[in-house]
């Protein structure tokens, strides 16, 4: 549950990232700005779902999360596979929040 509440907050929160990109850095029309608050929404809405009882944790371990489906957002949407580099920072980044979800607290 918490991993499927993670992925679809990167989803939302890299549509509505990309949608300001897009508009910003690629001329398109302003009205890309409307989806891209809804989606940005929807992203902080998922995010205040997920267990965590503090939010600095939750986010600490979204990051992880978020890193990865970046780059699948680069292969997939924007056409350019990940290298070694990209895949193995991923890698770190989602052993990185799996530490922080499910670690020893003192």
């Amino acid at each position: 549950m918490t991993f499927a509440l993670y992925a679809f907050a990167a989803l939302f929160e890299i549509t509505g990232c990309f949608a300001v990109w897009h508009w910003w850095r690629q001329g398109a029309s302003a009205l890309w700005l409307i989806p891209g608050a809804l989606a940005l929404a929807g992203f902080a809405f998922l995010l205040a779902l997920t267990p965590p009882s503090h939010a600095g944790r939750s986010f600490a371990a979204y990051g992880g999360v978020y890193i990865a489906a970046s780059l699948l957002w680069l292969w997939l949407v924007e056409g350019t596979r990940p290298g070694l580099s990209d895949l193995s920072g991923a890698a770190l980044a989602l052993l990185g929040a799996g530490v922080i979800l499910w670690g020893a607290r003192g």
